[in-house]
């Protein structure tokens, strides 16, 4: 049998203390973490990947990228030039790609 060491330590006092409504108590209080939900409710809020999103708008405002902008190289986002780190075989990269 294996022994863990870390463990806390009863002795003989501290183990019969345990009562029996103690014990009836903390049996109680391990069944009430149980949650009764219908799983078919449940899922009723959950969009699954591929949903048919042809009814959507789009509710941001798409703006071209402007002149003191450029895309990074390694992780495809616009940026601010002075997030500019590094021209990397004549690609851009940004500061945070760059570390």
């Amino acid at each position: 049998m294996a022994t863990d060491y870390d463990a806390p330590r009863k002795n003989e006092d501290e183990e019969s203390t345990d009562s029996i409504e103690e014990l009836k108590s903390r049996r109680s209080d391990a069944g009430s973490n149980a949650v009764d939900e219908d799983e078919a409710e449940a899922a009723e809020g959950f969009e699954l990947p591929g949903a048919d999103l042809s009814t959507e708008e789009l509710a941001v405002e798409v703006i071209p990228r402007q002149e003191d902008e450029f895309t990074c190289s390694e992780c495809f986002l616009v940026h601010h030039r002075s997030q500019l780190a590094q021209v990397v075989d004549g690609l851009p990269v940004c500061a945070e790609c760059a570390e």
